[in-house]
């Protein structure tokens, strides 16, 4: 072996012996540092209670003051040395000992170069532990190389008063693979909320570009904030297609985690246009229509997004479907809560009675399109007049007691605002909200909370498209990139048969609609009585006087579309009759018999 391979091969083992001492050296500094972090607070608070002791006590004659004194040594003794003072005392004892114990003076040299050479290799290995600790084996960019540096707090420090950031001062930045994370100490003139109001304060003391995602929320103590430049992601390098294989909502970008949406929950999906709001929605679509026990209704006024899916759900496309779609729904929720066992809170979905998953498609386009819808009505003497009739009711009704019915509503919208693009019977029951970029801190307030803002959930942040915050009150503020579905994916997938009520058992026998289409000139079905329709005939039954069909709404809290297909069935079976002036009269059985 020549002299240079030898020279090469103890370099190696050098560097090998160099990187191991320095993992070794992180590891025990990471754990005193995690212990002084933990113990510190105890030695305060013990030197504050021996202040109090001395001020109770000057003398020291009490057990008091003794007792405070004994508990501040043992507070003491529990905080552990930083690394670097635990190796200078470990050093310097060595050499102090050679000095003292060996008795020649060419042993205590040769003791004290030992010392020596262990000194520089502990140096070394303070150096490579002190320039790796941040970046947790991760190689920084050249831009993250420029903005660690300035995040040091010597550099925030001389920097902070002309910035106009006087009074807040940085702790240690650590590079991660969502990004670089630092804390934030704050004094008494300063929040989280100032500070994030400040990002174009922090921007340029940082240099950091204008498109750098800078997230500031409270810290882990009063006092801080934790400041996050998402200079990268965990879901770098990951393929984001759907496929079957790949069937999550997508990957968050903090943890690498992948995320999923079960079904049952009642949704918000809300985004600004060109947000990637129909795209993030696909896998779910997907699997609320896949399997026999799963069935997915679309209402989609737009004709963009129903249109993909129409080979495998039910889809509405224009008011008066949406109308006749949504008293299907709220038809089959009462019958399903009628025949509920007796101690099951939910529906078991099955083949025949599957869990139905309702999806709105731009609710604001509903809210204004489907709210006076026009249709004929013929009266009790034959005469025909005009009524209007509104889907939001029924929504609404889906909304508050569909879930133990297993029908779920999906509401999507791109304008996120109560009383327009999200009606205020449907806003309180959402269970999970799933926000992409929207234009104004007050439309992510609407969808993910009052508090939102305060605890990093800023969706006026995120960049577009296909970066999503999903709060379900378990995940954190952690960016989500979506999966991208195709159209020609979804096209190509198997058909199914949609759902409807012709489809359901015998005794669920479609309900005849009491109104028809103004433009609609086909013959009616035969009338059938279903769970609505005997709630309705007890209200008329049990009421001390006749009752109009209007009561009926009030007395047996159905909608008006339920009440009216429920009073056109019991008319068209001779159970119920209407007087002339209006009045509803239950018949009685020696009548009915008579007749």
């Amino acid at each position: 072996m020549s002299q240079s391979q030898v020279w090469r091969t103890h370099r190696q083992y050098a560097a090998t012996a160099a990187r191991w001492s320095a993992d070794r050296w992180r590891k025990e500094a990471d754990r005193r540092h995690t212990l002084r972090a933990d113990r510190k607070p105890l030695v305060r608070d013990a030197r504050r209670a021996l202040a109090t002791a001395r001020a109770i006590d000057p003398e020291g004659v009490t057990p008091l003051r003794h007792r405070a004194e004994r508990e501040l040594r043992t507070a003491k003794r529990r905080v552990p040395d930083p690394m670097w003072l635990f190796a200078s005392k470990t050093a310097t004892a060595l050499g102090v000992a050679g000095y003292v114990w060996l008795p020649t003076v060419s042993v205590r040299a040769w003791v004290w170069t030992a010392v020596a050479v262990v000194a520089a290799v502990t140096a070394l290995t303070v150096v490579a532990a002190v320039r790796g600790r941040d970046t947790i084996g991760l190689t920084p960019t050249a831009e993250e190389t420029a903005l660690l540096k300035r995040l040091q707090p010597q550099h925030w420090k001389e920097h902070a008063e002309q910035r106009g950031l006087a009074g807040t001062l940085t702790g240690r930045p650590k590079l991660t693979d969502a990004g670089i994370v630092v804390a934030v100490r704050l004094d008494g003139t300063w929040t989280a909320t100032k500070l994030r109001s400040a990002e174009d304060h922090v921007r340029s003391l940082l240099g950091a570009r204008t498109s750098l995602r800078i997230q500031t929320k409270a810290g882990k103590q009063g006092g801080w904030a934790e400041l996050t430049l998402r200079t990268r992601s965990a879901a770098d390098g990951d393929d984001l297609t759907w496929t079957p294989e790949r069937r999550s909502l997508g990957i968050d970008t903090v943890t690498g985690e992948q995320v999923t949406v079960p079904l049952g929950e009642r949704l918000l999906i809300a985004g600004r246009s060109g947000a990637g709001k129909s795209v993030a929605s696909r896998p779910l679509l997907f699997d609320a229509s896949e399997g026999e026990s799963n069935a997915l209704v679309i209402i989609d006024l737009k004709r963009v997004e129903g249109r993909l899916w129409d080979h495998r759900a039910r889809v509405a496309s224009t008011p008066h479907e949406v109308i006749d779609v949504t008293d299907e729904l709220e038809t089959e929720m009462l019958e399903r809560l009628s025949v509920l066992p007796k101690g099951q809170d939910t529906w078991t979905p099955t083949p025949e009675r599957p869990r139905i998953t309702v999806v709105v498609d731009e609710g604001a386009e509903v809210m204004t399109a489907a709210d006076k819808v026009t249709y004929e009505t013929e009266t009790a003497d034959g005469k025909t007049r005009t009524a209007t009739r509104s889907a939001l009711p029924a929504l609404e009704s889906i909304a508050r007691m569909g879930r133990a019915a297993c029908i779920d509503l999906w509401w999507m919208t791109q304008k996120p605002t109560i009383g327009d693009g999200i009606p205020k019977q449907i806003a309180p029951q959402i269970g999970v909200s799933i926000c992409l970029a929207v234009r104004t801190p007050a439309e992510a307030r609407v969808v993910l909370g009052e508090d939102a803002q305060a605890k990093g959930w800023t969706a006026d942040e995120l960049p577009v498209p296909g970066v999503a915050l999903i709060r379900d009150g378990k995940r954190k503020p952690d960016p989500v990139k979506v999966r991208y579905m195709d159209k020609a994916v979804v096209i190509a997938l198997p058909d199914r048969t949609p759902w409807s009520r012709s489809g359901v058992p015998t005794e669920e026998a479609a309900g005849t609609p009491t109104l028809t289409l103004v433009k609609d000139t086909a013959p009616e079905p035969a009338p059938a009585s279903d769970g609505s329709a005997a709630r309705v005939l007890k209200a008329i039954e049990t009421a001390d006087e006749p009752v109009r069909q209007k009561d009926l709404v009030t007395l047996t809290g159905l909608s008006k579309g339920a009440v009216s297909k429920a009073v056109k069935a019991l008319t068209t079976e001779g159970t119920v009759v209407r007087s002339l002036d209006g009045y509803l009269n239950a018949v009685q059985g020696d009548d009915i018999a008579a007749a």
